[in-house]
């Protein structure tokens, strides 16, 4: 929680680390995926350690840390992430907000963002500001938007299904 919450993704590259030193995998067969706060983790991780995985796919993420609070349901979750209109609690947050520590001239692996129009707790604009100013910055980036499904990002099979499919094929593709 709050000025803890470096530990959450310092923990997950112990994992990659451990999994990639013991042979099990490597870099590029590593790929990762998260939605909502799990789409906050992978977007901290391949912003943070880049150099761990070759695939990303960041599904209805929350990247903005600096505006979060603002947006939808974001003030609800305060308590767990901090206030970032507090000087001191954003001293924490910006460490690890994905959006704020993107930079140029970084080799991150191309990621696959994918969010919902009608998301009614994480804004879709998290996920369209940071593919946007990866593009920006020179990187390529998949993004892609279902306008039906909410925070599931789906509505019906059918879609659950395109999404499985189109998650699954950019893996297929990105990991060797």
């Amino acid at each position: 929680m709050k000025e803890n919450r470096q530990k959450v993704y310092d923990d997950f590259y112990a994992v990659a680390e451990d999994l990639i030193r013991r042979k099990i995998t490597s870099k590029e067969h590593l790929g990762i995926l998260g939605g909502s706060n799990g789409g906050l983790l992978v977007g901290v991780a391949f912003t943070q350690r880049p150099d761990l995985f070759r695939g990303v796919a960041c599904l209805k993420p929350l990247l903005d840390m600096r505006r979060y609070s603002k947006l939808l349901a974001g003030a609800s979750w305060m308590d767990e992430y901090g206030d970032p209109d507090k000087p001191e609690e954003w001293a924490y947050i910006r460490k690890y907000s994905p959006y704020q520590n993107l930079a140029a001239g970084r080799k991150y692996p191309r990621v696959l963002f994918v969010t919902s129009t009608r998301d009614d707790r994480v804004h879709p604009a998290h996920a369209r500001k940071m593919a946007a100013k990866m593009e920006d910055l020179g990187y390529r980036v998949y993004f892609y938007e279902n306008t039906e499904g909410g925070h599931a990002v789906t509505s019906t099979n059918k879609e659950r299904a395109f999404i499985d499919a189109l998650t699954y094929t950019y893996f297929l593709n990105t990991l060797r």
